[in-house]
């Protein structure tokens, strides 16, 4: 699993620590991206990027963070920010990443893992 800092719980709120923690007690295999934490590349929404037609000539940011995350060669991109998981999966749908990389929330991984436990017991 990599995880992308939402620009408002990251760089807003200085929230860094406490999600990787909850990865953490999921068990998961934390990956970090190139640029994470405070250096974390914005996925695009935060800047209304969601609602704008592409430019000539530009990358769009988030197919750029996208391929951050797919270069980590993990298999989930977690994040907390619904605008961002709406933003990551268009970056990876269009790396036509899809079938190799999966853009859940957080607390979509927390349900899951609960699911997984329950079912153990």
């Amino acid at each position: 699993i990599t995880f992308h800092d939402s620009c408002y719980l990251g760089r807003a709120n200085n929230i860094y620590d406490a999600p990787r923690n909850v990865l953490q007690a999921l068990d998961a295999e934390l990956v970090e991206m190139k640029r994470c934490r405070s250096n974390g590349l914005c996925c695009g929404a935060g800047g209304s990027q969601m609602f704008k037609e592409e430019e000539p000539g530009t990358k769009r940011i988030n197919n750029e963070r996208s391929e951050e995350a797919i270069h980590t060669n993990a298999d989930i991109v977690a994040s907390a920010c619904p605008f961002c998981n709406t933003m990551l999966t268009d970056g990876i749908k269009n790396a036509e990443k899809e079938e190799q990389v999966q853009v859940m929330d957080i607390a979509e991984l927390i349900a899951v893992s609960l699911e997984v436990e329950n079912e153990t017991h």
